[in-house]
C-alpha cells in the first residue's frame, strides 16, 4: 500500500488466498497458472472501478503495487511470480469466481509464493543499448 499512485487514488484491494480449493481455482485462470495449485498462498490483486481520480492511470497504480509485492517477497526470502490476468476478461472472471470478488472490483493480477524449491541467481537484463542520454 505504500506504492506511489496517480493523485494518491490508491485503487486497490488485496486478497489473500491460503485456501487450498481456491488455489486450484486460481491455476486454472490462466495457462501459465498450474504452479498456484501447489503454492502455500498467493495475492491477488484488483482495483475499484469507482472512486477513483485517474482511471486511466488505475494500471499503472496497480503496476505499481504488484512490484512493490514482488520486491517485498524477494526480501523475505520467498519466491513468487506475477501472472498475466487483466486485460484477459476469461481470466479475470475465473478470478474473481475463486476469491468471490464483488462486481465493484476489477482483478489484475494474481501473485503466487511460498518458499522456492531453489534460489536462481538473479539474471542481468541490462542493456545498455537500450539507456539514451539527453544532455
Amino acid at each position: 500500500m505504500a506504492a506511489p499512485s496517480a493523485m494518491n487514488q490508491q485503487p486497490w484491494e488485496f486478497y489473500v488466498v491460503t485456501d487450498k480449493k481456491a488455489l486450484q481455482e486460481l491455476s486454472e485462470a490462466s495457462p501459465y497458472a498450474g504452479m498456484t495449485a501447489g503454492a502455500p498462498a498467493a495475492f491477488v490483486l484488483c482495483s475499484r472501478k469507482s472512486d477513483v481520480r485517474v482511471p486511466e492511470l488505475v494500471d499503472v497504480d496497480m503496476s505499481l503495487a504488484t512490484e512493490n509485492i514482488l520486491l517485498e517477497i524477494e526480501e523475505q526470502g520467498l519466491g513468487g511470480v506475477m501472472l498475466g490476468i487483466a486485460p484477459f476478461a476469461d481470466r479475470m472472471e475465473k478470478v474473481a469466481k475463486a476469491v468471490n470478488a464483488p462486481d465493484s472490483l476489477s482483478v489484475f493480477t494474481v501473485i503466487p509464493f511460498g518458499y522456492p524449491l531453489k534460489k536462481n541467481p538473479q539474471q542481468d537484463r541490462y542493456d545498455a543499448a537500450r539507456v539514451h542520454y539527453v544532455k
